[in-house]
């Protein structure tokens, strides 16, 4: 067991977002709910914020249950807040050790646990809510362009530019040394997205078609080495088509529709590369090396300010319920976050 000679005296309840019904925002109440406890080589993490994502908004819908041994009506699979209690074996962090990550859910509360290998520090440059807006669209984004083996000098292609993850990729691409182009159909949120790196936009509220010829445009002729796909559906077939041989998709959301029609032709003449990626459902080895390498290296320039987190909006729990509104909206750029305590 841990030495927890230090450990403050814990509450036996706690405040938690609750879905009491699958439904809309006005199904959300705030309840009090015992006190997780931490399993071996977990931890309790006092929770001083989260942000909003889609799975949030799917999981109270009915629509995306979450991985087994997650709480089934508590959202919330970011966190950043204070180690406070620890399971048996779990001496990685000391108490009060302030750490942000990504949880299979439950993180809309006062207190969540999460194995201890998939947490990481906070760096001294993040207060509380600018760590609440990182882990899921940092380590997103990081791990899409991982996967797509994306080097200096590649063009990359962002689909929702000005999304929490696609202002994460464009910040990363740019630290990279690649060159960020995005989509948006919202001209505002392309100067937003233009402030945060990336190179042109392409306004997309008037349709894809002439989307290829665009790309090719900004890169000399050749197309898009790499796609980020936040929308999935039509957006996908145009994707191919604004690729370079050899490109890489990456497929990691589907607002726009689950399914698409693709011209297989194109794919195999190009030798395109087409992936999906969710981060929730992995296994804890994946995961644990997910939070590492975010640790390696995306908190460095987190620490450096090379990168920042984007934040729309700030809602304490008591009102998550406007907060899901906001977010079904589209009308954000970067992240909605939660905040569970009012500390700086």
């Amino acid at each position: 067991m841990a030495d927890d000679t230090h450990a403050v005296t814990l509450p036996s309840t706690m405040r938690a977002a609750v879905i009491t019904a699958p439904g809309g925002p006005d199904v959300l109440r705030i309840e009090q709910r015992p006190l997780p406890g931490p399993a071996a080589r977990e931890i309790l993490i006092r929770v001083h914020g989260s942000a909003m994502n889609r799975a949030d908004i799917l999981q109270r819908q009915g629509r995306y249950p979450p991985p087994a041994g997650a709480p089934v009506d508590v959202p919330g699979m970011e966190l950043a807040g204070e180690v406070a209690a620890r399971g048996a074996g779990a001496d990685r962090w000391p108490l009060g050790a302030r750490v942000f990550g990504l949880v299979a859910g439950g993180a809309q509360a006062d207190y969540a646990v999460a194995h201890e290998d998939t947490v990481t520090a906070i760096p001294d440059a993040l207060d509380w809510t600018g760590a609440s807006a990182v882990p899921e669209a940092f380590i997103t984004a990081s791990d899409a362009l991982d996967q797509a083996h994306a080097s200096p000098g590649d063009a990359v292609l962002i689909h929702a530019v000005a999304s929490g993850v696609g202002l994460a990729a464009v910040q990363l691409v740019h630290a990279r040394g690649g060159i960020a182009l995005g989509t948006s159909r919202s001209a505002a949120k392309m100067e937003r997205a233009r402030a945060a790196g990336m190179s042109a936009g392409f306004d997309a509220s008037a349709g894809l078609d002439a989307l290829a010829d665009w790309v090719r445009t900004h890169t000399g002729g050749r197309g898009a080495d790499v796609a980020l796909d936040l929308v999935g559906g039509s957006y996908l077939r145009a994707t191919i088509d604004a690729l370079a041989p050899f490109g890489r998709v990456m497929l990691i959301g589907t607002v726009a529709g689950a399914e698409a029609t693709i011209p297989l032709g194109m794919v195999l003449r190009k030798r395109l590369t087409i992936r999906g990626t969710v981060l929730r459902s992995r296994a804890l080895e994946e995961r644990a090396r997910d939070a590492q390498a975010f640790a390696d290296t995306v908190v460095p320039l987190l620490q450096s300010r090379a990168v920042h987190p984007v934040i729309d909006r700030v809602f304490p729990l008591e009102q998550i319920a406007a907060a899901h509104r906001l977010v079904e909206s589209n009308g954000t750029v970067g992240k909605v976050v939660i905040r569970m305590t009012s500390d700086p």
